[in-house]
């Protein structure tokens, strides 16, 4: 088990003094998503020597904007994806073990408004839990019209007939980055974030490294590695041209695409438009996607879109189709219709759907039918696909290439089935505490509250205290690094968080030194408040 009683501090100077250190690293990852810190932890507890380079922060992109569900895949089900759904159960048994304060059980209800829609989604459903066994979550139950009200008090009753209630997990996307962050460290590997890649290093014909930039003050650092991982989620395309150009071998072809975005969009609301501490799933809206309204830190998700997105923008924007789809369904489902005042935030993501290459390279299709693993000509290494619930299978699966590539050398598998991250000892939890947030912190729990500040509330889930410790311990930078990713306020309340920019700054600018960009911050807020919307 994993605890702490002194975390290890990442002051930004030290580790770009790390960075600059001569050496060559065993794995040098590119990426510092799910798929990339994952990737690193993997490697750093068989003992390799990792460094890994996120141009923005960890968890920027997609892995901050998920649904917040620990998953098998219900939809996967459906589609007789039998193979695909274990995987995932068995996973997601693995996560809620090793990160316990920031995964835990959620039941979900889906109403039903036709005779036959509880008998047949619930026999789906009743195959979920034999393909789970004995790790499953919960039993699913039939409800009656009765029960399914007192799991959902603001469903629409009108018509209702009864529902399905079943099991998964729900988590806090952004801190599970963190933990993973600072438990690869703990194993002793580099992690950086505002370090842009710019280019690759190649000899003879062989990727040897990374060439890369600070993004606080300009500084370029060379790192050499025997294997480089592209990890970098619906952005890998841009390195794989980037090592095509490079590679005198290849000469002036350009890779194909292997990613076609799909843009996800989540709205919050107040937790009052659902009541209960069930989750809402209508499992086939009007145009056949799928619902949720999720219990989160005390408000409700709203979504989800799947919308073909061809730009790659780091802060994607909503659609207008998707706001009015996401409040037109809500409002077919909920007796209180949510509308666009009603919002708090809304946040946007991008999938990285699988386009399989044509270029030679290796698929790991046998390993999981969700993410693509290929290696170039170069050895560049490039993994894409996948979702949260899988990404430490998916570590394991990047290694198992690089070995058998022999770009790294060959080492002991499954090191992190068991491997609890940083936070996941039992730590001081009350009713109280809960509402607070410091469940968050696990184990760290105590060490947050002794630190200056501790007590002095900012808003409900964030202290003075709180904002130290990220700028101490887990690599906060930026006001959007703690309100948005440290503590999830942006996602929760964009306007609140709008009004703490300017406390959260100064908490930084003593701890740090450096000059928080509030303006930058204030744009982002604006279009986390339904501002700025697209036309599709």
């Amino acid at each position: 088990m994993t605890t702490l009683t002194q975390p290890i501090v990442t002051h930004r100077p030290e580790l770009m003094a790390r960075l600059g250190q001569p050496c060559t690293y065993d794995l040098c990852i590119v990426g510092g998503g799910a798929t990339g810190l994952g990737i690193a932890l993997d490697a750093a507890a068989r003992g390799l020597r990792v460094v890994l380079v996120e141009a923005y922060d960890f968890a920027k992109g997609t892995s901050s904007r998920s649904t917040k569900l620990v998953h098998g895949g219900v939809r996967y089900l459906a589609q007789g994806n039998i193979s695909l759904v274990r995987e995932a159960l068995h996973e997601r048994t693995l996560l809620l073990h090793n990160a316990p304060h920031l995964a835990q059980p959620l039941p979900f209800v889906m109403p039903a408004y036709k005779w036959w829609e509880a008998p047949f989604y619930g026999a789906g459903l009743k195959m979920y839990d034999a393909l789970a066994g004995s790790a499953g979550l919960g039993t699913t139950e039939f409800l009656s019209r009765r029960e399914t009200l007192a799991e959902l008090p603001m469903v629409k009753p009108d018509g209702l007939k009864g529902g399905v209630k079943y099991w998964d997990g729900q988590f806090n996307d952004a801190r599970l980055a963190l933990a993973l962050s600072r438990t690869a460290a703990l194993h002793g590997a580099l992690l950086v974030n505002y370090c842009r890649v710019d280019s690759l290093i190649h000899e003879m014909g062989r990727v040897a490294g990374v060439n890369c930039v600070d993004q606080v003050n300009g500084q370029r650092y060379v790192v050499n590695a025997h294997c480089v991982v592209n990890a970098t989620g619906v952005w890998v395309d841009e390195l794989r041209a980037m090592d095509d150009r490079e590679d005198p071998v290849a000469g002036t072809s350009e890779s194909i695409p292997m990613v076609a975005p799909s843009q996800g969009v989540h709205m919050v609301v107040d937790r009052e438009f659902l009541g209960g501490s069930a989750a809402l799933m209508v499992p086939k809206t009007a145009d056949g996607r799928v619902l949720f309204a999720v219990p989160w830190l005390g408000k409700v998700i709203l979504g989800t879109t799947d919308t073909p997105r061809h730009d790659l923008a780091i802060e994607p924007t909503a659609f207008e189709e998707e706001i009015n789809f996401i409040l037109g369904e809500s409002g077919r489902y909920l007796s209180r219709a949510p509308s666009r005042e009603d919002v708090k935030s809304i946040w946007v993501g991008l999938r990285p759907l699988v386009k399989p290459p044509s270029t030679e390279g290796e698929n790991t299709k046998g390993l999981s039918r969700e993410h693509t693993i290929v290696v170039s000509r170069s050895g560049l290494v490039t993994v894409t696909g996948g979702k949260w619930t899988t990404y430490r299978a998916m570590a394991e699966d990047v290694i198992k290439v690089c070995a058998r590539k022999t770009l790294i050398k060959s080492t002991q598998m499954g090191l992190t089935k068991h491997l609890q991250l940083v936070g996941a000892g039992i730590g001081i939890v009350t009713p109280i505490h809960k509402a607070e947030g410091w469940h968050l912190y696990g184990s760290e729990q105590a060490f947050v509250q002794g630190l200056p500040g501790a007590n002095r509330w900012l808003a409900d889930g964030l202290s003075e205290g709180m904002v130290r410790f990220a700028a101490r311990y887990e690599y906060a930078m930026r006001v959007e690094d703690v309100l948005a990713r440290r503590s999830r306020l942006l996602f929760l309340d964009a306007r609140k968080a709008q009004q703490l920019a300017g406390d959260v700054a100064a908490i930084l600018r003593s701890e740090t030194g450096e000059t928080a960009a509030q303006p930058a911050f204030e744009t982002l807020c604006e279009q986390y408040l339904l501002k700025n919307l697209q036309k599709s």
